[in-house]
């Protein structure tokens, strides 16, 4: 592990050699090459999916295994939306003269080389590597085993441009031992890594946030919330809360409860439970959700638990400061919704709430770097520190001064 990672940072080195139009160049022959192998691509995703079958994995993680030509496309569309952004590298952020005339400028650079821990997608691996790439770092990643074919496969596919382009593969990688010992290596090679981020579940995201030495920018659970106001608009309000549920209930933006004001509860329970109905959904609710529609009680535990299955849970609340004070005990800083057609109390709730992402009427599935305009994401960070909600381009770099003098002393 210590001689992969001494090979993956020097060739950090090399990346700083290259201009913006260069990394653009061969991310386009990356989406290019992506397409052209999707028939590769698809026959180890197959065998993937084949152990997922054999090893009754859950369905929630089968979705998000699973690749056709369409989400192979989707991954080469992404890369060229990553080719597209501006060069995040070498921007001067701020300049100014101090009273010693020196000339000082705050300039982004990469942030060096960056361990990725993902499990099941395998989008990831080309979003990340792409992401890595336009920002002048070095990736190194470590899938989900019930990926590992996949993963290989991409990652073949990325490092084969590459390599044609006369840059070393180490740029782009999996690390050598994907077992539970070497990820415990990796997140302790301060030496060598400049930052850990972790995507999977919660007990990933404990272990990694508990025994690393790097640096770490987590993804905490996806416990998102939508509470529908007295001055909601009724239909939007329904077709919001299904889209936040349904629409892909095994990923981290989607909602685990929904809220509903006492003031509008017996009138919009029934239409919200026929609807739900309809799309096979889970209900759970408390005793007041109870007594205008027919659900099992939910549970303090059940409202702590991230679902990313076709459950969720009500609660009725006395207006928008109880739901405020629901989202503080159970919510995750991920993302929370409104919907309400009254400004002030739309307001009271964004400002109340401290999340990485707060909406007003609209889905919670819209926190994610391609429906943010950053084209793809490394993971979505609840972190307040250094980079924060959908984590993209801009994430992926620190800043240095660069000091300009004229011969002073001090």
């Amino acid at each position: 592990m210590e001689a992969f990672l001494q090979e993956a940072k020097a060739s950090s080195r090399i990346l700083s050699t290259l201009s913006g139009a260069d990394k653009n160049k061969i991310l386009k022959e990356m989406a290019t090459a992506l397409r052209v192998n999707t028939m590769d691509i698809l026959k180890a995703n197959a065998l993937d999916m084949q152990d997922a079958e054999a090893n009754d994995l859950a369905a929630s993680l089968k979705d998000r295994l699973f690749l056709d030509a369409s989400r192979v496309d989707g991954m080469a569309v992404a890369i060229e939306e990553i080719a597209a952004l501006k060069e995040p590298v070498g921007r001067v952020l701020d300049g100014w003269v101090t009273e010693d005339g020196l000339k000082i400028e705050k300039v982004s650079v990469p942030i060096g080389v960056i361990g990725i821990i993902f499990e099941s997608r395998p989008n990831v691996t080309s979003d990340t590597a792409a992401l890595s790439f336009k920002s002048s770092n070095v990736c190194v990643l470590k899938g989900g085993k019930e990926a590992q074919n996949s993963n290989e496969a991409i990652a073949k596919v990325l490092q084969k441009v590459l390599k044609e382009n006369d840059l070393p593969e180490a740029l782009i990688s999996l690390i050598p031992d994907a077992s539970r010992e070497g990820v415990a290596k990796l997140i302790k090679m301060d030496k060598y890594v400049d930052l850990i981020v972790p995507r999977g579940g919660e007990g990933l995201i404990r272990y990694v946030s508990d025994n690393a030495t790097v640096p770490v920018v987590k993804h905490d659970k996806g416990q998102c919330h939508t509470y529908i106001d007295e001055d909601a608009n009724v239909q939007n309000a329904i077709a919001i809360a299904i889209n936040a549920k349904v629409q892909r209930p095994g990923v981290c933006n989607s909602m685990e409860t929904l809220l509903v004001d006492v003031a509008i509860a017996a009138e919009v329970l029934p239409q919200l439970k026929e609807a739900f109905d309809a799309a096979h959904t889970e209900l759970k609710g408390c005793e007041r959700t109870q007594e205008s529609i027919d659900v099992d009680r939910a549970t303090d535990a059940d409202y702590d638990t991230e679902y990313l299955a076709n459950i969720l849970n009500l609660r009725v609340v006395d207006g928008v400061n109880e739901a405020i004070d629901h989202i503080v005990r159970f919510g995750s800083g991920h993302s929370e919704a409104i919907i309400t057609e009254n400004i002030t109390t739309a307001e009271i709730f964004l400002n109340g709430i401290d999340a990485a992402a707060v909406y007003v009427n609209a889905s919670t599935r819209f926190t994610d770097g391609g429906a943010f305009g950053f084209g793809a994401e490394v993971g979505i960070s609840t972190n307040k520190l250094h980079a924060r909600g959908p984590m993209g381009i801009e994430g992926l770099t620190t800043y240095k001064f660069k000091v300009y003098g004229s011969g002073q002393i001090r």
